[in-house]
Parts: C-alpha cells; sequence; structure tokens
C-alpha cells in the first residue's frame, strides 16, 4: 500500500524551494525545478556531472543516497569544500539546499581548466571511492544478487549452516523496494531494535520481469510470512504463535511468559514493512494451483510422490543392544543436529537423529545396531495451536498434512466457516481485505461472501531437513510478493564450532544451489580470478597515474 508520511512532503517542498533559487543563481529558469527527472537534468548541468545520473536518480533508495551526494557537490560551488561541511550538507540537503539559494551566497561553481591536472585530497578521493561503492554495490544487492548466510539447519544437508551464498534476485523479477529510505546493507534493525529504514515513504509492491517463475523445487528466500509483526524481545516463536499459545492478551500486555529458553518477557510490539520482515529460505514444494499431501512423512503433489533431495533428512530411532554408539560415528556420518537426544534403558540405547539415506545405510552395518526406524507422527495427531491452519477441524502435523490446495491468482473458492481457516490471513494480511463472521455468515469488505478470488500466487515452503524445519507447515503460504529471490551458488562454506583450520568445507566451495542438491563448477572460481586480476590492474595503473601527477601537478 502507497504510503507518504508528510514529513516528506516538507522535505521535498523545501528541496524544490532550494533548487528554484539555486537554478537561478546559476543562469537557469527557477521554474524548472518544479518538472520531474527534467530538474535532476537542470541540476546536474549546473553542478557539472554527467547526465546519465539521471538514472541512478530514477532508482528508489539509491536515488536518495545520489541526491545527497548531488547536494554535496552543490555545496562546493557555495565554498562549502571542508570534508564535514561536504558531508553535512549532503546528509542535510532539505536544510542546505535552501540555504543556498535563499542566502546571498553566490553560485561560483569553477569551470575546470583542462590543461590542469590538480590531484583531490586523499580524503576527498576516499570518500567519493565510498559514496560511489556504495551506491554500486546497492544497485547490485536490490535489483542482481545479494549474499546470504544459512543461520538454521532446517536445509540440512543440502544447505547447511555456515554455507555463504548469493541469491539471485533477478531470476524472478527483482522487487523494488519498498522502503527505498534506508540504511545502506542492513535489513530491519541497525543497534539495538533501532529501525534501519524510514517509515517517510512505503511504495506500492512492483516488481521487475524475471526470465523465470518461482518453480518446484527451487531453493527459495523469501520474506517471512508471520514477520509483519515482531516482539521486540523474542525472535522465535513469532508474534503469531505466542499469540495461539499464551494468548493476545499476554503478549500485548508484556506479560512474563515461560518457554523452553525459560520465563521470557516479549517486550513492545513492533510492526514491519512487507521488506523488512526476516528473510527465510526453504525449498518450494508445491506452486500455485497444486494440491500437496503428506502421508507418513511421504510428500504428494497432485496425487504423485515427489522425491526427496538426495541429501535430505529425516527423525529416524536408532536403537542399539550392549553398547552405546560410538561418538565417532557422528563425525563419520556428519550428524550435526540432535545428536545428544537419546536415552537410556537396560542394556539397550535409543537415539532420535536426523539422518540422510546414505547415514540410514551406513548406520545398519555397525554391529551393535538393532534397528534404524523413521519416527513419526501418527495421523490426526496433529496441535491446532502449533499447525496450520490452526484449526480444531484440521488435526494435522508434519508427517501427516492436507489435502491442501495452493492458492492461485484469478481462480474463486467456495467460502465458509469450514475452510476459511485455510484463507482467513491470505484475505486479510495478505490482500488487504476487512473480514467479518456474524454467525454462519462471511463478510468481506462488509459485503456477505460465499466465495472468494485471489489476487496472487501463493508456494507452499518445506525444509530439506523434514524433522527440525519450522516451515509452511507451522504457517501456510507464502505469498507472490514476499519472494525476495533463488539460491543461485554458494561461494563458502564454514564448519561451526571447530579449530580454524577444519572450519572450511572445501568440497562446497562454489558450487550451485539446485533443485536436486548441488553441483560443482569452475566457471565461477575462473570468473572471479578474472575479475581480481582486472582490479588488479586497474588499481595499479590508478596508482601510477596518480604518482605521475603528484610528479608534475604544482
Amino acid at each position: 500500500m502507497f504510503q507518504v508520511k508528510p514529513i516528506l512532503f516538507v522535505i521535498l517542498a523545501a528541496s524544490i524551494a532550494g533548487l528554484w533559487k539555486i537554478f537561478e543563481k546559476a543562469g537557469e529558469k527557477g521554474w524548472k525545478a518544479l518538472i520531474p527527472i527534467y530538474n535532476y537534468y537542470i541540476w546536474l548541468k549546473i553542478i557539472k556531472r554527467p547526465w546519465w545520473w539521471i538514472f541512478i536518480f530514477l532508482i528508489p533508495g539509491v536515488g536518495f543516497m545520489l541526491v545527497m551526494v548531488a547536494s554535496s557537490i552543490t555545496g562546493t560551488a557555495f565554498q562549502k569544500k571542508k570534508d564535514w561541511e561536504m558531508i553535512l550538507s549532503g546528509l542535510f540537503f532539505f536544510v542546505y539546499l535552501p540555504y543556498f539559494g535563499w542566502s546571498k551566497e553566490k553560485f561560483l561553481l569553477p569551470i575546470p581548466d583542462k590543461t590542469k591536472k590538480v590531484k583531490p585530497s586523499a580524503t576527498h578521493e576516499w570518500m567519493e571511492a565510498i559514496v560511489f561503492a556504495v551506491i554500486a554495490a546497492t544497485i547490485i544487492r536490490t535489483f542482481l544478487i545479494e549474499a546470504y548466510t544459512i543461520p538454521t539447519p532446517s536445509e540440512e544437508k543440502t544447505l547447511m549452516v555456515g554455507d555463504y551464498l548469493f541469491v539471485s534476485k533477478a531470476s524472478y523479477g527483482a522487487r523494488i523496494p519498498i522502503t527505498p529510505i534506508a540504511f545502506p546493507f542492513a535489513h530491519s534493525t541497525l543497534v539495538g531494535n533501532m529501525n534501519s529504514y524510514l517509515e517517510w515513504l512505503e511504495l506500492p509492491y512492483m516488481r521487475l520481469p524475471g526470465y523465470t517463475r518461482v518453480q518446484r523445487h527451487d531453493a527459495v528466500v523469501f520474506n517471512f510470512p508471520e514477520g509483519d509483526t515482531v516482539c521486540s524481545n523474542m525472535d522465535n516463536p513469532s508474534y503469531y504463535a505466542l499469540c495461539r499459545l499464551y494468548g493476545k492478551q499476554a503478549i500485548t500486555s508484556n506479560q512474563p511468559i515461560r518457554t523452553m529458553a525459560g520465563v521470557q518477557y516479549p517486550g513492545s510490539i513492533i510492526v514491519r514493512p512487507l521488506d523488512r520482515a526476516e528473510n527465510y529460505i526453504k525449498r518450494c514444494v508445491a506452486i500455485a494451483g497444486d494440491t500437496l499431501l503428506v502421508r507418513h512423512a511421504q510428500l504428494y503433489i497432485n496425487g504423485k510422490k515427489d522425491p526427496l533431495p538426495e541429501e535430505s533428512q529425516l527423525k529416524y530411532l536408532v536403537t542399539t543392544r550392549g553398547q552405546p554408539l560410538d561418538p565417532s560415528i557422528y563425525t563419520k556420518l556428519d550428524i550435526t543436529d540432535d545428536r545428544d537426544s537419546g536415552f537410556r534403558e537396560p542394556d539397550t540405547y535409543i537415539y532420535a537423529l536426523n539422518l540422510t539415506k546414505s547415514s540410514v545405510e551406513k548406520l545398519h552395518s555397525y554391529m551393535n545396531v538393532v534397528s534404524v526406524e523413521p519416527y513419526l507422527q501418527d495421523s490426526g495427531a496433529g496441535d491446532p495451536k502449533n499447525i496450520f491452519p490452526f484449526s480444531p477441524h484440521y488435526t494435522w502435523n508434519v508427517d501427516n498434512f492436507g489435502p491442501l490446495w495452493i492458492p492461485k491468482e484469478g481462480v474463486t473458492v467456495k467460502l465458509d466457516t469450514g475452510n476459511l481457516p485455510l484463507y482467513r490471513r491470505i484475505i486479510t494480511a495478505f490482500e488487504h481485505n476487512t473480514l467479518d463472521v456474524k454467525g454462519a455468515t462471511i463478510y468481506i469488505n462488509g459485503a456477505p461472501a460465499t466465495s472468494y478470488t485471489f489476487k496472487m500466487n501463493y508456494y507452499f515452503m518445506m525444509g530439506d531437513n523434514r524433522h527440525n524445519s519450522v516451515d509452511s507447515r507451522f504457517w501456510g503460504f507464502v505469498p507472490d510478493d514476499h519472494v525476495v529471490g533463488r539460491a543461485s551458488f554458494i561461494w563458502m562454506s564454514l564448519k561451526q564450532n571447530v579449530p580454524f583450520l577444519k572450519k572450511f568445507r572445501i568440497k562446497r566451495f562454489f558450487t550451485f544451489v539446485n533443485r536436486d542438491g548441488l553441483s560443482t563448477s569452475y566457471f565461477i572460481p575462473g570468473l572471479l580470478i578474472i575479475i581480481i586480476a582486472l582490479l588488479y590492474f586497474y588499481f595499479k595503473s590508478k596508482r601510477n597515474e596518480s604518482k605521475g601527477l603528484s610528479k608534475t601537478g604544482k
């Protein structure tokens, strides 16, 4: 939803008023400051900067930074040439532009003499380099690729904790920033709970064309669908999960609640814009229009068995007799989560472990291992407070879930109080309608409704580590406007809590993330070597050029 705070109008009016007078001082007509885009062209013309900067001005977020740069350059025409003066005139452009324009100071931008090359100060060079590096990096991470780190084991063993990967935003089409005025490279917060973005301007959801669409088995990065409202002191469980478990009154009044982590206070309630919700990464197992079913941990899509990725994991009960498992087995089989969750009976040891298919086969070969059986929940044993759609009419669980149809744009479904829990959050939070239920009658936007037509496509996400993943089974559908990008390749992978020399998972370096696992490519490291070599020679030539100037420039 498009939102503009009044303060933005004040800033805009002050800036235009300042530019009007600055244009007149520079010999241009003041009214040109009122014409969008053309005013950028005139501004760049009088400060003698390339006209193509106009395109950067038009990029949400990045354009705001360039306004500060242009204001800083304008300040030099009014003799504000000291480093601290340039910084202030850039940061507070909405104050300095009116001051420059309406004060008695004259516009004195010098015409550069191409016969004389004067080397700028080192501080000025560094400032200029940093500013344009930030602008270039922001454009790349907003519209092309962005770096992410895998923080949880929900995708083990396909994507592992400590994997550093690049996510392609161009694949599905880069999303225009909804909160474009923000601190570079920060997601939602800075120090403490301070927002990294300004709420003066919120743009509507817009996406550039992509070269593909979300497909089954893609590893997708998306904004957490329940992340629009959070508790400042608790990241997990989510605000909505806490309300379901402990009641909304206990959460909103910040009463102490007892969780697995002990007694905690939820803290203040924070509402975040869509693009500032936390980023999650899961595998898309069902796209819009699919029907999903899970029976005894086997996933079915449209009635057909959906194969698990080769390195996916399920929880197994491993039983040994006589002796416990040798601790070295954990290292040999790379068992990294729930490794100490076993319990003991007389002469028998039982462990609940998350294992891949290959690990299960290897465990069977050990002499003291009696059995390795899947640890599954029975059908109908679901907890409505924990499992989507949070209704006693649906007793689903992680191993027995559905059937569930995935909503598709333009499709109309019949609506009643029985299936309303499936679509309530779509109708209200994601597609911004009001909804009321009076008896057996459903009201949408104040009118009785017996059906609903979806405005977006939706997806169902699951982790490859099926029994250690908080995914769509726990919070429902992922809307199309929440999709950030597709996981492309891992450029580095580090083990956690091990000595430095053992940290590196060399085999995972420069591997592509595919729909069925990972594949190695030598193209990426080769390309990186070429880029590094080009950068080295470029900066070497610039350094030599600078040395030449320092010898000849007076």
